[in-house]
């Protein structure tokens, strides 16, 4: 049975920039099963709750004020990998277009909802140590489809 990693925000933890959640009850099960472990890569990386928005552009991530946040986008990205690792993760479910979680697509920095394909920074991350990601509307979806 896989482990997964998970978007805190999607277990309904209030950690998104805007600071309100993105609750997922499947994936919330999932955690309170002990099947999951949540971590938010951002609030990791050092940022506050609430804060700026973020998007990617190109290889770095900036506010919407134009700050370069990238090096606090990898860090983040860092200790959470370290958690998945440490805690024996296999698999990971996350928010989707997100700067830190995005998985296919995210978006491209013009702060105007245009979406480009690419993945998140802890995404990314994930994806070069093998583990693979899935967004929480994919994973709900294959849930009901079976």
């Amino acid at each position: 049975m896989p482990k997964y990693i998970v978007s805190a925000c999607l277990a309904g933890r209030a950690c998104r920039y805007s600071g309100k959640d993105a609750l997922c009850p499947a994936v919330a099960a999932l955690v309170e099963r002990g099947e999951a472990v949540a971590v938010c890569p951002e609030e990791l990386g050092g940022f506050p709750t609430p804060r700026d928005p973020a998007e990617q552009r190109g290889d770095r991530v900036v506010t919407s004020n134009g700050e370069d946040v990238t090096e606090t986008f990898v860090a983040g990205a860092r200790a959470a990998l370290g958690v998945a690792q440490k805690s024996g993760c296999t698999h990971a479910i996350l928010k989707s277009k997100s700067p830190s979680c995005g998985v296919g697509r995210v978006y491209d920095g013009s702060f105007t909802g245009t979406l480009v394909d690419g993945d998140g920074v802890f995404a990314q991350a994930l994806h070069r140590e093998g583990i693979p990601c899935t967004t929480s509307e994919a994973f709900v979806a294959r849930r009901t489809s079976t």
